[in-house]
């Protein structure tokens, strides 16, 4: 096994890391946390020309046949910059239907989502930290489904999104048909909108490999949290690093004082290790599946934690300005807060991990 990307995939994150540069797309953030704007469509469709959505698709599908390792390299720029993109929830309603949908549903599905002319998400808990597929309590009437599904990434603007159902199973709806009305709900996270879908007999598909898929699409989405952790407690920890380069206190920098080493040194320490963490998550996913589960519990529950620890300690060293609205320290530890909680606590994650070794 190479602990190292290899030239193509140091491209491709290399060029999405431009793409999401922060001095085109801070303001178009800071946008949409102040409320002029939804989302950031003009981002969105750069990303899509580049092909981040057709990343995972396979190619006999319109897509590039690329694994979770690359969509995962992306991820941590788009954590990095966290840019206010429907990009979870699009990628794990792709993942699901590669991974759980018949030869006739992913020619029928897949080449709309891969171009990005259909916009997905993921509707799997219904209530708190209910995302494993035992936890799905949603059963199907026939061909439709009743009930509500909540903590749907940009479920507001998603013209289709994958159901958990009950029995670890599948299903798509389409968002336009009726029997299906979406809520969004104020979070911390502005930059990634969350509602909850209410069905009312609302038609739905069953992707055929549904059971199959459904422990895999949770591992994704584990694994892309981790990615985006990782980006994101390394931009914050940055951005610290070069606020105490430049504020004076007593008549010499910040920099300067031990503590203040001190405590930056402790989070590049826990930071710096987490890459492995989640690079070895997406692998085994890609290559090592019986491994997988285990590999992405671990890396998402520590990842998003040390994210968590990280944000709130570097906001802490840019002093008062840190905690203000107009400083954007608060989007990363908001974005930090959000990868902890969605997918699955730490807590939980790190006893699932548990199970596969045997404690």
């Amino acid at each position: 096994m190479k602990f190292r990307l290899d030239e193509d995939q140091q491209q491709l994150q290399a060029t999405i890391g431009k793409i999401l540069a922060a001095d085109r797309i801070q303001p178009r953030v800071r946008a949409v946390i102040d409320g002029k704007k939804a989302w950031d469509e003009e981002t969105w469709q750069e990303l899509v020309e580049f092909g981040l959505t057709a990343i995972i698709v396979p190619e006999e599908n319109d897509g590039m046949g690329l694994s979770l390792i690359e969509l995962a390299i992306c991820a941590e720029e788009l954590g990095r910059s966290t840019a206010a993109v429907p990009f979870l929830g699009h990628v794990l309603a792709t993942i699901a239907i590669v991974e759980g949908g018949s030869e006739e549903q992913k020619a029928r599905l897949l080449p709309g989502l891969a171009s990005g002319e259909v916009l997905g998400s993921i509707a799997l808990t219904e209530g708190n930290d209910t995302w494993a597929p035992a936890d799905w309590r949603m059963a199907p009437e026939g061909t439709t489904i009743s009930g509500r599904k909540r903590n749907v990434p940009n479920g507001d603007i998603a013209q289709l999104v994958v159901v958990g159902i009950e029995g670890g199973r599948l299903g798509v709806v389409e968002m336009a048909k009726p029997g299906v009305s979406c809520e969004t709900f104020e979070c911390l996270d502005l930059t990634r909108p969350i509602c909850s879908i209410d069905f009312d007999k609302a038609e739905v598909e069953l992707l055929q490999n549904g059971p199959a898929a459904a422990t895999r699409v949770w591992d994704a989405a584990l694994a892309l949290l981790s990615a985006d952790a990782y980006g994101g407690a390394w931009k914050i920890t940055e951005m610290a690093r070069d606020y105490v380069q430049v504020r004076e206190a007593f008549g010499a920098k910040l920099a300067e004082f031990q503590a203040i080493k001190h405590q930056l040194a402790n989070v590049v320490v826990e930071v710096e290790p987490t890459r492995g963490l989640y690079w070895f998550a997406a692998y085994t996913y890609a290559r090592m599946p019986e491994k997988a589960s285990h590999a992405v519990s671990l890396a998402k529950a520590q990842t998003t934690e040390v994210y968590d620890i990280c944000a709130r300690m570097c906001t802490e060293l840019h002093g008062g300005i840190g905690f203000t609205w107009e400083f954007d320290a608060h989007v990363w530890l908001k974005r930090a807060m959000f990868d902890t909680a969605w997918g699955g606590r730490p807590q939980r994650l790190f006893l699932r991990a548990t199970e596969f070794v045997d404690w």
